[in-house]
C-alpha cells in the first residue's frame, strides 16, 4: 500500500483541495495539481459516466507532461471522490475505471465500504473519508480508509458543526495517521493554524471557487468575493444533509434563508444535475465561511501563490510572537 510519508515533499504547500460538485474539473484539478497542490474532482462531475475515463486520461497525461517539462516542480498527484450512499448508482461503473487507471488518492465521502477500500489499496492507492465527529472517524478506519479528513464547522458544502480544534483533538487522542482538516480555511495563516492544531494537510474548497478554472458561473465566482462569514446559511432543507450555502443565492432562489424548513433526510438529493428540478448545487450554491479574505477572483496559480505567501508570513509571525 502506498503511503503518504513522502506526499508532502511533492507539494508546495501541504494543501488539498478538495472535491466540489459541478465546480472541480479536469481544467481545476490540472491547476491545482501543477501550482503544488493536490487537485481534486467529483466522479458524478463528468457526465455522462463515459466522460470519466476522458477526464482521468486527460489529467494524467497534462500532469506528466508538465511534469516533463519542469522536473523540478512536478505536478502534485490528484484525487477522486466517491460518493459512497447507496443513492450513487454509478459506484462500481466509476470505481473500476479509477482502479484501471490507478488513480493515487480516493475521497470517500457519506459512508464508509470496505469494498471500495480494497479496490484502491489492490493497485497502491491511498483512501482518506470525510468525517464531522470522532464516531465517524473510528467507523471510516475500522472498514480500512488511511486515513480522515476532520470536516468540521464552516466548511463548505456538506459540513459539520464542531469546532475544528475539538474534532481534531478527539481524533488525535488515538489515531496517528493521515488527517486532514477542513473548515474555513482560505488564507496561508489558516493552513498553519491547521497544521498547528494537529492536522498533517489543509483541505481547501471554497476558496477556489473565486478562480478562473472553476465550473461555475460568473455569478457565483462574484458572490464569493463579495461575501463573508455572515452570508453563509446552515441548512440541510437542499439535499437532506447539513451544509453551508450561499445567502445571496438562497435569496435569488425564491426562498427565504431565515425560515428554511427541514429536509427529511432520508431522501437524500446530491444535485442530480439530470433532474429539471434540482436546485443544489446548480441554483444554490455552496460555500464555506473563509471566504472574506478573498477579495477579487485570481486563476488558481495566483490563488496559491498567495496562499503560500501567507503560509510563509505566518510562520514568521508566529516565531517573533513566540519570542
Amino acid at each position: 500500500m502506498n503511503s503518504f510519508a513522502n506526499l508532502r515533499q511533492q507539494l508546495r504547500l501541504p494543501v488539498v483541495g478538495s472535491p466540489m460538485f459541478i465546480a472541480s474539473g479536469p481544467e481545476l484539478v490540472k491547476a491545482q495539481c501543477q501550482a503544488g497542490i493536490v487537485g481534486s474532482f467529483p466522479t458524478l462531475n463528468a457526465r455522462p459516466a463515459s466522460m470519466l475515463t476522458d477526464w482521468l486520461d486527460e489529467i494524467t497525461e497534462s500532469n506528466a507532461a508538465f511534469t516533463a517539462a519542469n522536473p523540478d516542480r512536478p505536478a502534485a498527484p490528484f484525487a477522486v471522490n466517491f460518493i459512497v450512499h447507496r443513492s450513487n448508482n454509478r459506484l462500481e461503473e466509476d470505481l473500476a475505471e479509477v482502479v484501471r487507471h490507478q488513480v493515487p488518492i480516493v475521497i470517500t465521502s457519506l459512508g464508509a465500504r470496505e469494498e471500495v477500500n480494497e479496490a484502491v489499496h489492490s493497485y497502491g492507492g491511498v483512501v482518506l473519508h470525510d468525517v464531522i465527529n470522532n464516531r465517524f472517524a473510528h467507523k471510516a478506519i475500522e472498514k480500512g480508509a488511511d486515513g480522515v479528513i476532520a470536516v468540521a464547522a464552516g466548511a463548505g458544502g456538506h459540513a459539520g458543526a464542531l469546532s475544528p480544534f475539538a474534532l481534531v483533538q478527539e481524533i488525535r487522542t488515538w489515531f496517528d495517521g493521515p488527517l486532514l482538516l477542513s473548515g474555513a480555511i482560505a488564507h496561508g495563516r489558516s493552513i498553519l493554524a491547521a497544521l498547528a492544531a494537529g492536522a498533517d494537510y489543509a483541505y481547501v474548497g471554497s476558496a477556489f471557487l473565486s478562480t478562473t478554472e472553476a465550473n461555475v458561473v460568473e455569478d457565483y465566482k462574484q458572490m464569493i468575493v463579495s461575501s463573508a462569514a455572515d452570508d453563509i446559511v446552515y441548512s440541510n432543507y437542499f439535499t437532506g444533509v447539513k451544509g453551508n450555502y450561499l445567502r445571496g443565492s438562497i435569496t435569488a432562489s425564491g426562498l427565504d434563508p431565515e425560515n428554511l424548513p427541514e429536509s427529511d433526510p432520508t431522501k437524500m438529493d446530491f444535485g442530480n444535475r439530470d433532474k429539471p428540478d434540482s436546485k443544489a448545487w446548480k441554483d444554490i450554491w455552496g460555500s464555506g465561511q473563509g471566504i472574506g479574505v478573498l477579495g477579487a477572483t485570481t486563476t488558481t496559480a495566483e490563488l496559491v501563490d498567495n496562499l503560500a505567501a501567507q503560509f510563509e508570513q505566518a510562520k514568521k509571525e508566529l516565531s517573533t510572537r513566540m519570542g
